[in-house]
């Protein structure tokens, strides 16, 4: 994990130097200054760094409206302060790559998709499933690995479901109007939504409201496996 760090950290700092290369660069050793009495190395450095900090800040904010968080929910999920977070919000404080990868695990995002700079985006978007990157949770219980990054579906989210038998998966309610819709790949699911309950077996389909508490059960003897999708009601 650490190794897979390291090596997508460099990447992305790669990008970063490489985003918005300079079309006058000056030669080696070359310091002339301009009419401020800035030299001009420095200011092109301050050219192609700034904009990129202000669209990755930019990126962070609107990826947490459109999730519908707030400062303090973005803060648990990434374990980065809610002061630092407004700070890069604002454009007042130019993230760390560790914190940036911080924040775009929060979102189940890569390190690159948050920068979404689009020069170096593949056509064709893959989610290994070796990547752990995308598992949203993992634990004796189940495992939730996610399979929609947001930054191709802004109200879609798609999870692949483990659970274990006998265990239950069980969701406070989320933001009004939220449908999920859950389809079983393998064992025997009990859904509850509200004050109802349906059993489904291998390759029944259920949606039902998810603003309400709600909960998945394995009651069978085996492993469960499902595929579960979140629809968020669009903004008006």
């Amino acid at each position: 994990m650490e190794e897979g760090l390291a090596v997508e950290l460099n990447v992305c700092a790669r990008r970063l130097r490489t985003a918005n290369p300079s079309p006058y660069p000056l030669p080696q050793g070359e310091r002339e200054k301009n009419g401020t009495g800035v030299t001009m190395a420095k200011k092109e450095k301050a050219d192609t760094t700034e904009p990129l900090a202000k669209h990755l800040c930019d990126r962070v904010k609107d990826l947490r409206k459109k999730k519908g968080w707030t400062l303090e929910q973005l803060s648990s999920a990434c374990n980065v302060s809610r002061s630092m977070l407004s700070q890069i919000e604002r454009n007042q404080a130019n993230p760390t790559l560790g914190v940036a990868y911080k924040i775009a695990q929060a979102f189940g995002l890569s390190l690159g998709d948050l920068l979404d700079l689009p020069s170096s985006k593949p056509a064709i978007d893959v989610i290994r499933a070796s990547d752990r990157t995308f598992h949203f949770r993992s634990d004796e219980d189940c495992r939730i690995r996610t399979l929609s990054p947001l930054n191709l579906e802004k109200d879609v989210e798609f999870y692949e479901l483990v659970l274990k038998p006998g265990k239950t998966l069980a969701s406070s309610p989320h933001f009004t109007g939220t449908r999920e819709f859950l389809t079983v790949q393998r064992g025997t699911l009990k859904v509850t939504s509200g004050g109802e309950q349906q059993e489904l077996q291998q390759g029944d389909s259920a949606h039902y409201p998810a603003d309400v508490a709600h909960s998945i059960e394995n009651t069978g003897r085996t492993e469960a496996v499902a595929f579960l999708v979140d629809i968020y009601r669009a903004n008006a």
